[in-house]
């Protein structure tokens, strides 16, 4: 044989044995890649679970500290004839006011959640409009919210408010009355200060309690359940 044939036959795929070494190099790569490929979404797919197990646990987390922290209002269980909670809170001018100061006589509480917003302005001008009516059926006024003492004497300087406003920086006297909860607001829930109205009545017990308060006539109405004691 020539060696122009031996070269010819040593091209030939299927005579040469390199050509019969490819197919074999071939199929065990590929067989690796498919062995690689079976075991990667096996691990994605646990790392995944195991992401998801702890987002899971993350969620009760959140959900268990939430249901925990926001029935503050349920914790006061504060009803109409119960002994008013005491309390001691600085109010606007720097004084401290104190359940004990309105011993024998009754006493309006309005908690509003801030100050100086539309709705919690015109509750206090409504209070301070009726200011002399109110002391007139022997009844003291208090406005109640979480604001700092500056803040509260900025609005009652802005509004030219005629009743004393307390500062519960530390919500102390506002979950004892009930008045701090779960609020919600665009989807999102909260915990907040819930519009409420306590009447005391002279005898220090809670005469009325409204709840959710809507701020349209609810001065008038307070009003007129003070002069029905």
């Amino acid at each position: 044989m020539s060696k122009k044939s031996r070269t010819k036959s040593s091209k030939t795929p299927s005579g040469s044995p390199t050509a019969k070494k490819k197919p074999l190099k071939t199929r065990a790569s590929t067989q690796t890649r498919s062995a690689k490929t079976q075991l990667t979404p096996a691990s994605k797919s646990t790392g995944s679970l195991a992401k998801a197990g702890s987002h899971k646990a993350a969620s009760k987390q959140l959900i268990t500290s939430k249901s925990a922290s926001a029935p503050a209002t349920a914790k006061s269980g504060l009803a109409e004839g119960h002994k008013a909670p005491a309390f001691r809170l600085p109010r606007d001018g720097g004084e401290v006011v104190t359940l004990a100061d309105y011993a024998g006589q009754k006493l309006v509480l309005f908690f509003y959640p801030r100050a100086d917003t539309p709705g919690c302005t015109r509750e206090a001008i409504d209070f301070t409009r009726l200011a002399d009516a109110f002391a007139a059926a022997g009844t003291a006024v208090l406005g109640i919210s979480a604001d700092p003492l500056k803040a509260q004497e900025k609005f009652r300087d802005k509004h030219s408010l005629g009743v004393p406003l307390l500062s519960d920086e530390q919500h102390a006297m506002l979950e004892a009355y009930g008045a701090w909860g779960e609020k919600s607001m665009y989807g999102r829930s909260f915990l907040g200060i819930l519009r409420t109205t306590i009447l005391v009545g002279s005898d220090g017990k809670v005469a009325r309690i409204w709840r959710n308060v809507r701020v349209d006539g609810h001065a008038d109405a307070v009003l007129e359940a003070a002069r029905s004691l």
